[in-house]
């Protein structure tokens, strides 16, 4: 499977598909409510990966937030489910797509599963259509990387600053979690922080030690800082060389560590109130970060 130019191995597809539509996906309703559907409350965090793929991140006060199964879900009466799937949207959950976006021989079943506009996906729906489902979900609203279009020379010349590069680029990260400042950090040679969760302050001192202020766009190792009024990164990316940047867009599985043009990258990142720092790698590996 590809999707944003990168190819996908068998056993990752299978747990982004299973991310993407899991066999229970949380629903957001109001306080108290739990007791209609006979289902207690989330009392503990969402696993990172369907708090992405929903895009839950705060559950305010007045919500609780459910977790209900396929069955469970079809149970409830067309009318009853019509009525979640479009609460959903007025609280602003993530994938509920509309049913003309379905491929063409599931959007009878999805037209009656909900109101006839909307539905959610489930995983006997979206059997046999993983790669066409998935893809599409991928590739909305992101670039596809460019990695293979970067000349060999620029990556021999970038390898010796940046040594964890040309592995990283390219790549979906193997659940949610690995951020901008982890990709940074493990294309400079700490691999370690390639699959975790960078927080600023690590980030901060390892750019500390091993990054001075500087730095030119057009070479390898020259560290991108987009930061806030307040003076805290925000985002982060790092040059490879002829015009081309690495960088990881957000925390979700869905995110991956590509290359785009750095002009690409800075357009990408840029937000009212950011402001774009550049440091230059000194070769320095810096202080081992503390997870």
């Amino acid at each position: 499977m590809f999707s944003l130019g990168i190819e996908i191995g068998p056993q990752l597809a299978v747990r982004q598909a299973a991310w993407f539509a899991p066999t229970h996906q949380p629903f957001l309703i109001p306080k108290g409510g739990a007791e209609t559907f006979g289902i207690a409350p989330l009392s503990e965090e969402l696993p990172a990966e369907l708090r992405d793929t929903f895009e839950i991140y705060n559950v305010p006060d007045e919500l609780d937030c459910i977790l209900i199964g396929e069955e469970e879900f079809n149970d409830l009466g067309r009318s009853a489910r019509s009525d979640l799937v479009r609460s959903q949207i007025c609280l602003a959950r993530g994938a509920i797509p509309s049913v003309r976006s379905a491929p063409a021989d599931v959007r009878t079943r999805v037209s009656t599963q909900a109101d006839g506009h909307r539905f959610v996906w489930w995983p006997s729906l979206l059997e046999g259509h993983q790669e066409a489902v998935l893809g599409a979900y991928l590739r909305f609203g992101r670039r596809p990387s460019r990695h293979l279009e970067v000349p060999e020379n620029v990556w021999d010349n970038a390898r010796a600053i940046l040594p964890g590069a040309r592995t990283l680029a390219g790549t979906f990260p193997r659940a949610s979690g690995p951020n901008c400042f982890g990709t940074v950090m493990a294309a400079a040679g700490r691999a370690e922080a390639a699959d975790v969760w960078m927080l600023q302050k690590p980030f901060e001192d390892w750019l500390s030690a091993a990054a001075e202020v500087g730095g030119k766009d057009k070479d390898p190792g020259t560290v991108l800082v987009w930061r806030s009024p307040r003076g805290l990164a925000q985002h982060a990316a790092v040059t490879i060389g002829g015009g081309y940047a690495l960088h990881k867009p957000s925390q979700g599985w869905m995110s991956p560590r590509k290359v785009l043009t750095v002009k690409e990258v800075v357009a990408s990142a840029r937000q009212p109130g950011r402001r774009l720092n550049r440091y230059v790698l000194t070769g320095s590996p810096g202080h081992r970060f503390q997870e």
